[in-house]
């Protein structure tokens, strides 16, 4: 039975896409390693990314962008991205574990897994090649908008990330529907 892990990344942040992966990995090329990507460096991260790319059975990243994430809401959009990363695997699971306590609508049985990123492999995999693809998002946005330092905060609600919105504004890629956005915007600054 083909079974997919499917976990996200960027539900948190103020701005851009919340990201989504799933993964079939191959039961006779185990990756060592693998863990929830919160608990791992961005170096261990990245190599990881790699071997699951190399060696998983399928592997598919999507995403829903900050534009979907003000219209339907973070836990829709993440829903959604988890949908999007699952209908594009190349090889049609036959069972979808997900990360969390919700479950996307998939054509495929599907269990929601609380901290199963932590427990399940095929879950932890997605949860790496997410928060790399999320980080990616980050550096581009970043090399476009580098006076809001989302190299270094990622885009979470941090001190730094706060002053800069006092600072600039809002940029065109920050969330518009979350609480500490619309207050910037409603003070009338975007960059």
């Amino acid at each position: 039975m083909l079974i997919c892990g499917v976990d996200e990344a960027g539900r948190g942040p103020l701005v851009g896409a919340v990201f989504a992966a799933a993964v079939i990995l191959d039961p006779a090329r185990p990756i060592v390693g693998l863990a929830d990507s919160k608990k791992l460096s961005e170096k261990q991260r990245e190599k990881l990314e790699i071997e699951i790319k190399m060696h998983a059975l399928a592997w598919s990243i999507a995403y829903a962008d900050a534009l979907e994430i003000d219209r339907l809401n973070i836990l829709h959009a993440t829903l959604l991205a988890m949908r999007r990363a699952v209908e594009g695997l190349k090889l049609q699971p036959q069972r979808a574990l997900i990360d969390g306590n919700r479950c996307p609508r998939l054509a495929m049985e599907a269990r929601a897994i609380v901290k199963g990123d932590a427990t399940v492999a095929e879950i932890s995999a997605a949860s790496i090649l997410a928060k790399t693809a999320r980080d990616a998002e980050m550096r581009l946005l970043h090399a476009r908008f580098p006076q809001y330092g989302f190299d270094r905060h990622k885009g979470y609600p941090t001190p730094a990330h706060f002053a800069a919105l006092q600072q600039h504004g809002a940029c065109p890629e920050h969330r518009r529907s979350f609480a500490p956005v619309a207050r910037v915007l409603n003070s009338g600054k975007s960059c």
